[in-house]
């Protein structure tokens, strides 16, 4: 599962081996301890947990970030590796 960004101590990451289909464009967060799967399309948590303040930075870059995702995304389920995406600063 290659980073595709990291920012704050947070790593972003997206799997594109993919052999069973993902039906929701997600990424997964990694925040020392914590893991965490947020949407793409609208930032939600889908599974795991972050602290508060982490989560809303996720969901700011996702925000800032959504069309380059979804780009990513489809790399993915392609079986291409996505390409990095700038942090947030």
């Amino acid at each position: 599962m290659p980073t595709i960004s990291m920012f704050y101590g947070i790593i972003v990451s997206m799997f594109f081996e993919i052999q069973e289909k993902h039906h929701l464009p997600h990424i997964h967060i990694r925040y020392q301890g914590y893991k965490a799967s947020i949407a793409i399309e609208d930032a939600r948590l889908l599974a795991g947990e972050l602290p508060p303040r982490q989560l809303r930075m996720v969901q700011v870059w996702v925000d800032l970030h959504r069309e380059e995702l979804l780009a990513d995304w489809e790399l993915a389920t392609e079986g291409v590796e996505p390409f990095r995406i700038d942090p947030l600063k």
